[in-house]
């Protein structure tokens, strides 16, 4: 059986991005790629909703587009030929399309963790308030620096602020540092919640769900640091939980779980 044969039985979006990084001429790749993903980037959603006339995502999409990142993230890490480190995976670089499905964007930082090491040291780049501070001070990264960037979007999703906001006070002002002097108290994480969320009694169980995860991935020492298949089982059973009701339930009852696109 030759490779052309065995790419019939492999899941799609493994054949996607053997696609995107072993066939595709990078030149043609960006014109592939640019194909519309026509409600753009999270953070419009998150963070200027009101400007362009938006709803404001509910938890359920919220928890949909959460894993459709992780699973992304996953295979990067861990189930492609290779490992690869994302580096500047942020709500910007997090794509929806008409069915609020997620794709993760931007591979230009991407690194090759060379066969055998777990490490790379790589020259400072990417985005403030996402950087995990092993990368940030010493330019020492893992998959695990991923993993940290994940957390702060889970941060963001929760509680629907900037990653960095200069109109905040100085305690107040990076979103990880002052989640992770709030997160353990049940009152401040309450008053913390994005206010377009309606937050009923079983709600608040899948967030304080969130935020444990949050901050498991954000830990300071990369060690420890869940691998992204931990977040991935996590969402997996908040979103068969939270299943979409009512008029969500036309945007995203055709989602398939099991798919997923990275887009360079």
């Amino acid at each position: 059986m030759d490779f052309s044969q065995k790419l019939l039985f492999f899941p799609k979006f493994v054949i996607d991005i053997w696609f995107l990084f072993c066939v595709t001429p990078l030149k043609e790749m960006k014109g592939f790629l640019s194909t519309s993903m026509s409600q753009g980037a999270l953070s419009r959603h998150l963070f200027h909703w009101k400007s362009f006339n938006l709803k404001p995502l509910s938890w359920t999409r919220r928890l949909i587009i959460l894993l459709d990142v992780a699973r992304a993230m996953e295979y990067l890490h861990n189930l492609a030929c290779q490992t690869f480190i994302h580096l500047n995976l942020k709500s910007s670089n997090i794509l929806l399309g008409d069915d609020f499905h997620a794709e993760v964007s931007d591979f230009r930082l991407v690194k090759l963790t060379p066969d055998g090491d777990k490490s790379v040291v790589a020259k400072l780049a990417g985005t403030f308030g996402y950087l995990a501070p092993e990368y940030a001070l010493m330019g020492k990264i893992t998959t695990k620096a991923d993993v940290f960037s994940f957390g702060v979007v889970l941060m963001e999703l929760l509680t629907g602020l900037m990653v960095l906001d200069e109109n905040w006070p100085e305690e107040s002002r990076y979103l990880a540092e002052w989640f992770w002097q709030i997160k353990s108290s049940k009152e401040k994480l309450v008053a913390a919640i994005d206010p377009t969320l309606e937050v009923k009694e079983e709600t608040f169980e899948s967030i304080l769900i969130i935020a444990e995860l949050a901050g498991h991935c954000t830990a300071r020492e990369p060690s420890h640091r869940p691998e992204m298949g931990h977040a991935v089982n996590v969402l997996s059973l908040l979103v068969e939980k939270w299943k979409p009701v009512e008029d969500e339930s036309d945007c995203l009852s055709g989602i398939d779980y099991n798919h997923l696109y990275l887009r360079c």
